[in-house]
């Protein structure tokens, strides 16, 4: 397991943080398999999401060394339909400098706990390529277990990719 870097701090996010937040998340549309998304959303797009994500009352957060973001995580609905009201679904991305420091453990415990101290009872990740041993270990190491499969249902840099599920209770 990694140990965290103690130079990491984690906040909620900011306006200022929109460009290193699009950076980040390019970075991994564009080289890897936890979005499936091929072309890299602009600073506008990131924004409206963004926006949305808070507007709806959802944690975002970001994780900084020395006042850069390295990394940041936000919780939004599972499904939009009222019996899932109590559902969060959760999403972690950290640079490609920063990775294996402990960002995304720190990341995902202030949010889980944000996502607790909001009333929601369980969290669903979704993990994007069954190949993604480093996010799996990690939500398992929070307390995440797998809860299903999907085999081959996404396709992405010319292969077929499975679909992980993971589920971890939040509070009563």
């Amino acid at each position: 397991m990694e140990t965290p870097s103690t130079d990491i701090s984690i906040r909620d996010v900011e306006d200022r943080d929109i460009a290193a937040i699009t950076d980040i998340y390019a970075e991994n549309v564009l080289n890897d398999t936890a979005s499936w998304e091929y072309d890299p959303p602009g600073m506008e797009e990131m924004r409206r999401r963004m926006d949305a994500i808070v507007d709806g009352g959802y944690p975002y957060l970001v994780a900084t060394s020395n006042g850069t973001v390295v990394g940041y995580s936000y919780a939004s609905a599972y499904r939009t339909r009222i019996g899932y009201r109590y559902v969060v679904e959760n999403s972690v991305y950290i640079h490609h400098e920063a990775r294996g420091r402990g960002v995304g453990r720190l990341l995902m415990e202030r949010l889980m706990h944000e996502c607790t101290v909001r009333g929601y009872r369980q969290m669903v990740a979704v993990i994007g390529d069954s190949a993604n041993v480093a996010s799996i270990r990690m939500h398992e190491t929070l307390g995440f277990r797998h809860v299903g499969l999907l085999p081959a249902i996404g396709i992405k840099f010319d292969r077929w990719l499975d679909s992980v599920m993971m589920q971890r209770e939040l509070g009563p």
